[in-house]
């Protein structure tokens, strides 16, 4: 790597967002994690990570509020340097069956899984544009594709989500710059994990050819991937990564 790019990884300090900053760490980015204002345990995190090796940029950031995004990226570019890689992971969930739903359940699913692809996105295109470099990989899920039970709204933000990489990556191709979807399935994420080994056993792992959950790291690599100069001519691509649950 001639120089060390950077990296923003919102939702950084999750259970999927903690394996992608620290993988993307040890390729040798220079991380960034977002984490929301209401986070009261992110600088516990950020100790706990110094402790095994790792030096991450952390910032509150409101990705469903656009202005919020804006200075706060131009708060990180001025402190951090240019943008490189923006990989949008901050995301959640409100399920419930769509008679039980209401229109806040709605927005705030919506706001921050799929608004804020545009939040973030839009503060760090230009200069991705202007120095002919840049990767954005937006993580949807494999319930965007094929649907679930009592998750309207998440479905629908995550399939969004696929729609506003490939118009944008149309939009970016000639300039350096790719746009990517990826759609993971049942991943071994401490969320998941606390399943009830029952309904794990039951009810999930009979849906994954496979017959396991993947591993955190697993995806982490498939973003490593997207991000390296070997994933250039891929751009548009929603690649699923659910151990079979879903082909298509």
């Amino acid at each position: 790597m001639a120089q060390q790019r950077i990296a923003v990884v919102t939702g950084g300090m999750g259970g999927l967002g903690e394996s992608i900053s620290t993988k993307m760490a040890d390729a040798g980015y220079r991380v960034v994690v977002t984490y929301s204002p209401s986070n009261t345990k992110w600088k516990g995190w950020i100790d706990e990570m110094k402790g095994r090796g790792y030096s991450f940029g952390a910032y509150p950031v409101d990705v469903a509020d656009f202005d919020d995004t804006a200075a706060k990226v131009t708060q990180i570019q001025k402190e951090m340097g240019a943008i490189d890689i923006l990989v949008n992971n901050a995301g959640i969930t409100r399920d419930m069956t769509f008679k039980k739903m209401t229109k806040a359940d709605w927005d705030a699913v919506m706001h921050t899984n799929l608004d804020s692809c545009f939040n973030m996105t839009k503060q760090v295109m230009d200069g991705m544009v202007e120095r002919q470099w840049g990767r954005v990989i937006n993580v949807s899920s494999v319930n965007g594709q094929k649907g679930a039970f009592g998750q309207t709204n998440y479905s629908a933000a995550k399939a969004g989500i696929h729609g506003f990489t490939k118009a944008l990556a149309l939009e970016v191709a000639k300039k350096g710059v790719t746009i990517n979807t990826i759609s993971p399935g049942y991943i071994g994420t401490k969320m998941v994990t606390a399943i009830p080994k029952e309904i794990l056993d039951s009810k999930i792992l009979p849906q994954i050819p496979l017959g396991r959950l993947g591993k955190p790291d697993e995806v982490a690599g498939l973003i490593i991937y997207l991000c390296s100069e070997e994933a250039a001519f891929v751009t548009g691509a929603n690649i699923s990564i659910n151990g079979g649950q879903h082909m298509y």
